[in-house]
């Protein structure tokens, strides 16, 4: 259990500070994820959920260090601000250029990236599915998917085709990985003649916004994945899509959110926690 002042027994220690940065981020599990992994690890934190538009992110950050913050989780459309925000990079952020994990070093913050890794955990570990040898297309190519690719790259996959509506995004997410014999970008137009995938990750955030993705039957492969990086409402449309066009698996982040937070939690407090009581929790309606 939490440990008492030895000078005042009866007095708990403050808990210490932490918080997910988005916008918008209300909808966020984030909170309740972390509060349960700290729960059940005996340790006393404080985590909340902070809004902040891009153009006032550093200013809310700032404070929130100011305040006694020791570390953050971040979301969209944050991510490629945080890296910037950061003294130190982690291998994972540097690679990616994005960050979604903050720690508070020597008065200044570490950024790390956990996405990929908890994606890869999610689809590999919980839903036992193989990612060796798969044809991918990637849907998007912000700050999201760039913290995904290396890690699908170095979990087996053959090739990455990247689309996004705005095609020099995913031009330059090719050019940071360097590997064009493996990762590839074509038009957004021309999904219909790319062939069959055996893995289509959403990672725009088009529902967000209202938008839909029209999505061609065509790029579906036999015993295909399908894996939609939102979860929620935000998730629905691309998931209903994925069913009835004939994907054998479909699935929504919200394993890759509790697993990218797992990972996030052993940098903070150096223990992994167990995930799948809080998954469980979360799919049956809690949080």
């Amino acid at each position: 259990m939490f440990e008492p002042d030895p000078i005042r027994p009866d007095v708990l220690p403050e808990p210490a500070r932490y918080a997910v940065f988005g916008h918008p981020v209300a909808h966020s599990k984030s909170p309740f994820i972390h509060r349960r992994f700290a729960a059940d690890n005996h340790k006393a934190i404080d985590y909340r959920a902070i809004d902040a538009a891009p153009e006032d992110f550093g200013v809310a950050l700032a404070r929130f260090a100011a305040d006694g913050g020791r570390g953050a989780s971040v979301t969209l459309p944050l991510k490629g601000i945080a890296a910037g925000l950061c003294r130190t990079l982690g291998e994972a952020a540097r690679r990616t250029g994005a960050v979604n994990t903050l720690t508070r070093r020597d008065d200044a913050w570490h950024g790390d990236n956990t996405d990929g890794a908890g994606l890869v955990a999610d689809i590999a570990e919980r839903w036992r599915l193989d990612l060796r040898g798969r044809r991918v297309l990637v849907l998007g190519a912000g700050g999201a998917v760039a913290g995904v690719l290396f890690d699908l790259l170095e979990a087996g996959v053959d090739h990455v085709t990247i689309v996004n509506r705005t095609p020099e995004r995913a031009d330059a997410l090719a050019d940071r990985v360097a590997e064009p014999a493996r990762v590839s970008t074509a038009y957004w137009q021309d999904l219909g003649t790319l062939g069959a995938f055996d893995f289509v990750l959403n990672g725009t955030s088009a529902a967000r916004h209202g938008q839909r993705l029209e999505l061609p039957v065509s790029i579906v492969a036999p015993r295909a994945l399908a894996y939609d990086m939102n979860y929620g409402e935000a998730a629905i449309d691309f998931l209903a899509w994925a069913r009835a066009t004939g994907f054998e698996h479909v699935h929504d982040g919200l394993g890759m959110l509790v697993e990218q937070a797992a990972i996030a939690f052993r940098i903070w407090h150096g223990v992994r926690p167990d995930t799948e009581p809080v998954y469980r929790e979360l799919v049956a309606g809690g949080g």
